[in-house]
């Protein structure tokens, strides 16, 4: 999904809502956001979804489990949905969740712990010291990399 919908869809509820809906809206702008960062777009459903959460109507636990149940059952046919949306969706909720917690304590193993709860299921090492380098071309770079600690250092 185009990030100038899904953006104008979630910014009315800034706009026209209690403080509650605004702060909720904003943690979703955020983690859908980061996935966009990545090249990542969200689904339909994920936004669908969103609305839901943010109006009350459902907790973010069923929100994960919607999102999970729905990328369990989807058809060949939308086969290059789930290969597109996927991974942002799940790990928008996962990030929706951490920033909901409202606690934070800097150290290796909370970011360790961090890296697991948003890639488990999705990467292999998810959680886990890596003891290779890594480079990964970004867009938003024009194609270089971010320059990653060695693996020894970390």
């Amino acid at each position: 999904m185009n990030k100038e919908i899904w953006s104008l869809e979630l910014s009315e509820y800034i706009k026209q809502s209690e403080p509650e809906k605004q702060e909720k809206t904003r943690i979703w702008e955020t983690a859908i956001g980061l996935q966009d960062v990545d090249g990542l777009k969200p689904s339909r459903y994920l936004i669908e979804n969103v609305k839901e959460h943010i109006e009350g109507n459902i907790d973010l636990k069923e929100v994960g489990n919607r999102i999970n149940e729905y990328y369990k059952v989807l058809d060949t046919k939308k086969q290059e949905e789930k290969e597109s949306c996927e991974e942002a969706d799940k790990v928008a909720v996962r990030i929706t969740e951490i920033l909901s917690e409202k606690t934070f304590n800097f150290s290796p193993s909370e970011l360790l712990n961090i890296h697991k709860r948003l890639f488990k299921g999705i990467y292999k090492l998810a959680g886990e010291v890596r003891n290779y380098n890594i480079t990964k071309d970004e867009w938003i770079l024009n194609g270089d990399t971010v320059i990653y600690s060695s693996y020894e250092s970390i």
